[in-house]
C-alpha cells in the first residue's frame, strides 16, 4: 500500500486548510482534487483514478454545501452528497484505501437540550441534511470501515462563511440582525484538518461515526458578538429570533455535539471556539 492521501474537495474551506498542513506530514504523499481533476460522481473516472493512484487514505471534504439554494436544486445536492459518496465508499472497499467522509450536524431534527451523541435518532430537517445522511448510509452501506465525522459551523480563512461574512458587515453597517435563538458549536477548519491528520498518523483505525466542533456551546449571536469584540467594531449586534430572520431552508434550533467519542478513540484535543475564532480572525486581518 502507497502513503497517498487523497483529498476530494480540495479548493473548499477544509480541503485548503488540509492543503496549508500537508508540508506539516512529509511522510505522506497527497493528491488533492477537485471537479476538474476528478469528478466523484463518475464511477468510471473515480474507478480509473483509484486504479492508477492506489491512495491509502482517502479524505472526501467535496460537497454541496448552499443550504437555502438546496430546498430546490434538490437532486443535484442528493447527487453530490449522498449518491457520490456511495461512489467514493465503493472505491475505496475494493482498493482497501481507508475512508474519512465528512457530514453535518445538519442530521439531527435539532429538538435537543443537551450535547448530541453519536448515537441518537437523526431526522434533517432540510434538504441539505437529508442528502448529508444519505451519504452517511451510502458510505457505511458500500465500506463499512468508513470513518464519519460530523462537524457544524464551518468557517475558515479560506471561502465564504460566516466570520468573514460578518466582518464585512460590521465594517460596512452601523447595525446589523444576527439570530440568537439557534444554538450550536463553531468548528475552525484548520482544527477539524489537524484532527483529520492525528487520526490518520495515529495508526488507529477504528470505523464509525465521530463529532467534531471547538469546545463551546453558543447561539449565532454569542458568535457575532466576539468577532466584533475581536475586530473592535462600532457596529450595534441587535437578537433576531429564527421567526424574524426567514430562510428557504428551516435550521435546526439546537445542534450542539457531543465529543467524548473521538476524544476518547483518537489523540484528538479540542480547542475552545473563542482561541480558534482569534487565530482565524488575526489571520485574515494580517492578510488585509
Amino acid at each position: 500500500m502507497t502513503n497517498k492521501i487523497l483529498v476530494t474537495g480540495a479548493n473548499g474551506q477544509l480541503g485548503s486548510d488540509l492543503r496549508d498542513l500537508s508540508s506539516s506530514y512529509p511522510h505522506y504523499e497527497f493528491i488533492f482534487t477537485d471537479v476538474a481533476e476528478l469528478s466523484i460522481v463518475d464511477k468510471e473516472a473515480v474507478d480509473d483514478f483509484f486504479k492508477k493512484e492506489k491512495p491509502a487514505f482517502l479524505i472526501n471534504c467535496a460537497a454541496y454545501t448552499a443550504v437555502d439554494k438546496a430546498e430546490t436544486d434538490r437532486a443535484l445536492c442528493d447527487h453530490i452528497n449522498g449518491t457520490a459518496v456511495g461512489i467514493l465508499a465503493s472505491a475505496c472497499k475494493q482498493h482497501g484505501t481507508k475512508f474519512i467522509h465528512i457530514s453535518t450536524d445538519y442530521v439531527f431534527d435539532g429538538n435537543a437540550s443537551s450535547p448530541l451523541k453519536e448515537t441518537d435518532l437523526v431526522d434533517p430537517v432540510n434538504a441539505y441534511g437529508a442528502s448529508k445522511l444519505l451519504g452517511e448510509q451510502l458510505a457505511v452501506e458500500n465500506d463499512p470501515n468508513v470513518i464519519i465525522i460530523r462537524t457544524s459551523w464551518v468557517y475558515s480563512f479560506y471561502g465564504k462563511n460566516f466570520v468573514k461574512t460578518m466582518m464585512r458587515l460590521m465594517s460596512e453597517k452601523e447595525s446589523i440582525g444576527v439570530v440568537n435563538d439557534q444554538v450550536g458549536s463553531p468548528t475552525y477548519a484548520a482544527d477539524l484538518a489537524e484532527a483529520i491528520m492525528q487520526i490518520i498518523s495515529s495508526g488507529r483505525w477504528e470505523p464509525g461515526i465521530y463529532n467534531f466542533s471547538n469546545d463551546g456551546i453558543i447561539s449565532w449571536l454569542d458568535f457575532a458578538n466576539e468577532i466584533k469584540r475581536l475586530i473592535n467594531s462600532s457596529c450595534v449586534v441587535n437578537p433576531l429570533t429564527t421567526e424574524q430572520f426567514p430562510t428557504p431552508a428551516k435550521r435546526p434550533k439546537y445542534s450542539a455535539l457531543d465529543k467524548s467519542k473521538i476524544q476518547s478513540t483518537f489523540p484528538v484535543r479540542l480547542k475552545d471556539w473563542k482561541d480558534s475564532l482569534r487565530t482565524c480572525i488575526n489571520k485574515l486581518t494580517a492578510e488585509g
